[in-house]
Order: C-alpha cells, then sequence, then structure tokens
C-alpha cells in the first residue's frame, strides 16, 4: 500500500496473559472446539478491547482490524475511523455455537468484512459488505526471495539436516490444528521404506499462543529423540532466512493440517517450486490443484504414500513443482491482494 502511496501504518494490541488465555480459546472455539469462554473471560475480553480501543493511535479514512481478538475495537473507537473493516483469517464454516452469538453482533457493526472462502461466513450473517479475498505472499521478502541450492543447504546444515539425503519439512505452529503428530506418523512410515529419509518441523512462538510452548512439547516427546527429526522455532534463531532455506531445500514440503484458515506456508513452499502434499481442508485445497500441482491428503498414511510417490520420482516432483509455483504466481502474490484492497476502499468511498 505504501508503494503505491497510502498513508498505511500497523499498529498492534496489547494483552496480559489472561487475556491471550481466553482469545485462544476463542480462536478454537470459533474452530469447532466444544470448550469456549466464561463469563468472566468475556468480560476481560470486552476490557481489554475498550481499553485497545482508547490507546488507538490517530484518525483514519479505512481501519482494518484483523482477527477475534480486537473486534471490538470498532465499538470503543468508531470516531478515529471513517470506515471500519474486519478481516477474518480462520474457518468459522462449523463453529461452536455460543461464540458465533456473542460476535455476531460485532462483525455486522463492520462497514465490511473480508473472508477467505465463502463457506467461512457464519451462516445467520447479513452478506451486506462480505468480500472474499485469500490472502498472498511477498515474493521479494527475505522468508520468499530466490534462494540459492548452496546457500539453502549451507544454512540447512547449521541446524543438522546432512543436504545429500531426502528432507520432508513443515512449516507452521505448533498446534493440534497443524498435526505435527500425524506428520511425525506419515514420516516413520516413509523411513520404513526409505531409511534415509529426514524430517525438519520449523514453528515459531508466539505471545499470544499459550497453547505453542505446549504442543511443542508434546511434540518433542513424540520425536522420542530420533536424531533425523529436527524440531525448530524462533528459539532456536530460526527467522525468515531459515524458515525460506528449509523450504528451498525440502524434497517434499507438508502441510498436515486438519483445520486451516488458508495456510499461506503452502504459497510459500509453491513459490519455491517445491513438491507439496496438504491436508484437503480449509484454504489449502484454494492452493492446490489436486495431483497437478500438489497432492492434497486426510491421514497420515496418506501423507507417507505421496510422499514416497514423490521421493522415488524426482521428475514427478519438478513437475509437480513448476505448475505450483506458476499457480501462485497467478493468484497468491501481493500485486492481486493491493489489487482487491483498493476495490474495497473504493467500494466504501
Amino acid at each position: 500500500m505504501r508503494d503505491v502511496g497510502l498513508d498505511a501504518h500497523w499498529q498492534v494490541i496489547f494483552g496480559k496473559e489472561e487475556f491471550f488465555n481466553a482469545t485462544k480459546l476463542l480462536h478454537n472455539s470459533l474452530q469447532g472446539d466444544p470448550a469456549t469462554l466464561s463469563e468472566e473471560q468475556w468480560e476481560l475480553f470486552d476490557e481489554i478491547n475498550a481499553m485497545n480501543a482508547e490507546d488507538l493511535q490517530g484518525e483514519w479514512d479505512a481501519v482494518i482490524v484483523h482477527d477475534p481478538q480486537p473486534i471490538g475495537l470498532r465499538r470503543g473507537a468508531l470516531a478515529k475511523g471513517k470506515r471500519w473493516i474486519w478481516r477474518c483469517h480462520i474457518d468459522l464454516s462449523t463453529p461452536n455455537p455460543a461464540p458465533i452469538e456473542r460476535l455476531l453482533p460485532l462483525m455486522e457493526e463492520y462497514d465490511a468484512s473480508v473472508w477467505h472462502l465463502p463457506s467461512y461466513v457464519p451462516a445467520a450473517m447479513d452478506r451486506g459488505g462480505v468480500n472474499i479475498i485469500p490472502p498472498a505472499i511477498d515474493p521479494l521478502s527475505p522468508k520468499n526471495m530466490a534462494f540459492s541450492p548452496e546457500d539453502a543447504a549451507f544454512v540447512c546444515e547449521q541446524f543438522g539436516i546432512d543436504p545429500d539425503r531426502p528432507l520432508l519439512t513443515q512449516v507452521s505452529r505448533f498446534d493440534p490444528w497443524k498435526d505435527p503428530i500425524g506428520v511425525i506418523d506419515a514420516y516413520r512410515e516413509v523411513t520404513e521404506q526409505l531409511p534415509e529419509a529426514q524430517l525438519a518441523m520449523v514453528g515459531s512462538m508466539a505471545s499470544d499462543d499459550p497453547e505453542g510452548r505446549e504442543y511443542f512439547q508434546k511434540t518433542y516427546e513424540y520425536a522420542d529423540n530420533d536424531p533425523d527429526i529436527k524440531i525448530l522455532s524462533n528459539l532456536n534463531n530460526v527467522g525468515a532466512i531459515e524458515v525460506n532455506a528449509f523450504q528451498s531445500q525440502a524434497d517434499v514440503v507438508i502441510q498436515k493440517s486438519t483445520r486451516e484458515g488458508f495456510g499461506l506456508t503452502v504459497s510459500e513452499a509453491l513459490w519455491k517450486a517445491r513438491p507439496f502434499i496438504g491436508g484437503d481442508v480449509g484454504g489449502i485445497p484454494l492452493q492446490i490443484q489436486d495431483g497437478t500441482s500438489g497432492y492434497l491428503v486426510s491421514s497420515p498414511e496418506e501423507c507417507a504414500e505421496r510422499t514416497l510417490r514423490i521421493l522415488r520420482d524426482p521428475g514427478l516432483g519438478k513437475w509437480l513443482g513448476r505448475a505450483g509455483k506458476e499457480y501462485v504466481r497467478t493468484h497468491f502474490l501481493t500485486p492481486r491482494l493491493l489489487r482487491d484492497w483498493l476495490g474495497i476502499f473504493r467500494g466504501l468511498g
């Protein structure tokens, strides 16, 4: 937006541990978990939103609010923006009914909303102002810029990866919805036939994700000290460049989610022309044409079978990778996303 002359800024909300515990529960509940917030947690949710609304700086022609955590900003800061847009990054197709009932009035107060897929929009929501816009990746960012094979191999070697052996990589948060346990199960099936394969599971620990460390530990324990399973995060100094290297070096990139709002790691991997296997859920099928630009799977067994197929046929991997990169080029890069945002702004006047 700045590149085309818009005065665009990013502001970050604050919150204490109890708030992030509540919003993580809310996140899971909105994706179908039967547990949901207590009345006390809802009161805290409203309180932190009101405080963040008061602290919002500036006066804007448009304010874009991302995800459920700060959805109450508009109600407390209405005078600071002429138009308000709420962008939902998660899958609300089969939510726990209780949080939707609580949040729906807040959603409908916005002048427009943005969703990744039509099926994510709650059935009870008024469709006026609804926009279907999938996200996109920046091809020039450190995470997605071109990396030579030699440089990618060098970076991976620093973390104990052998560049001469097959590498499977999943890049995602440590979260039950990303199914890291299922990825390890698939890897173990692969190594029964190709024992030289390695697995890198690369994620990050976010301050607003209290489950992350717990699930990191669960994943680490499930790996059972296998020296060929590397479980890495930003706590191991893994940043954008390292993620780029692991994706670029991988013989197969996996995103075996069981629920997924969109999954930008899919487009990131495809942009690097790597053969890709993903869960057949959420926004992943939007990015993958099954059998043409990658494979969609629904179990560890399917994931292992497709992985073995690719590892045994390098020509197939190259063909899938080329098709995937071209699909991302035409659908999921930032110029298309910018055009979509400009269309919303113009429509709101």
